[in-house]
């Protein structure tokens, strides 16, 4: 089963510093994918993934983070719009 990219940074030992210098990616895009704000490219993936010694296949891609904004769940705005009609 595929991990997200921060569980194989953990598992490899690895760091962000390190796969911005493996990578070639600056040290925002890293920190956006890593923190599940960003999903990669199929190029940045394969960068990635060779980055930790791992096949692309391995990690899980994508966002992990609330598609709200942070901003909106601080204050206390509706989630749905059904909800702001009440």
């Amino acid at each position: 089963m595929p991990h997200t990219v921060d569980v194989v940074i953990e598992q490899r030992g690895s760091s962000l510093e390190q796969l911005t210098n493996a990578t070639g990616l600056s040290a925002e895009r890293i920190e956006s994918i890593v923190n599940g704000r960003w999903t990669p490219s199929p190029d940045e993936r394969i960068k990635i993934a060779d980055a930790l010694g791992v096949s692309a296949d391995e990690i899980s891609w994508g966002h992990t983070m609330s598609p709200r904004n942070v901003r909106y769940h601080q204050f206390g705005l509706p989630d749905s719009l059904s909800d702001s009609k009440n």
